[in-house]
């Protein structure tokens, strides 16, 4: 039989989250870098060379989100009931999903260390040994993201419910579980309220966050 040669893993960049622990602000339109913080992970997303597709929540900040995604060569699709938790767009995103994958990769859209280079680095593990879930950690091996599944997990991605996203599958099958370390806090550094993020650019040095 012919080895296949390229192997499909398209990246599901899930950013239908309300941001409801920012007070009124919008997490994912941040600025890191000058740039909306949802436009540089979709962008460290589609350098991996794989197909991208962003689940947004429908509703008014839908049309931000589209906004500061304008002009990337990518798949947007709308999770209906995004108020369901993270499974609502992990399931949406999931059915947009090519049919012959082998695996895919869960990328959330609030983790502003991430680099292309981290992923490239978890796909290609993910590639190397392609039976496992692999799963971005911190230096020190505290697990993060981003996730890859193989296409063996897809029917239980899909049954998953509740905001807890695929955490109910990396639990259950803990065994087929292994970490590929990433620099520094890049795979574990989440921002969720005002606080986070001025304590986080702070942090960094950063100024005035619009430019």
């Amino acid at each position: 039989m012919e080895k296949k040669d390229r192997f499909i893993c398209p990246v599901l960049l899930l950013a239908a989250g309300r941001s409801h622990r920012m007070r009124g602000d919008d997490k994912l339109l941040q600025r890191v870098d000058g740039v909306a913080i949802l436009r540089s992970r979709a962008k460290a997303a589609l350098a991996t060379g794989q197909d991208v597709i962003v689940v947004l929540p429908s509703g008014a900040q839908e049309a931000a989100r589209r906004d500061a995604l304008d002009g990337l060569p990518l798949r947007i699709v709308t999770a209906q009931r995004a108020e369901d938790g993270m499974s609502a767009s992990l399931v949406t995103g999931l059915t947009a999903m090519p049919v012959l994958s082998d695996a895919v990769m869960i990328l959330l859209g609030d983790l502003p260390e991430l680099q292309a280079e981290d992923l490239r680095r978890v796909m290609a593990a993910a590639r190397a040994e392609p039976h496992f879930i692999w799963r971005g950690a911190s230096n020190q091996g505290h697990p993060g993201h981003p996730v890859v599944f193989p296409a063996r997990f897809f029917d239980d991605l899909a049954a998953v419910t509740g905001d807890t996203g695929a955490s109910g599958v990396i639990r259950a099958h803990s065994g087929d579980l292994r970490l590929c370390p990433l620099p520094g806090q890049r795979a574990v550094t989440d921002l969720d309220t005002p606080e986070d993020w001025a304590a986080w650019r702070a942090a960094r040095g950063d100024g005035d966050p619009e430019k």
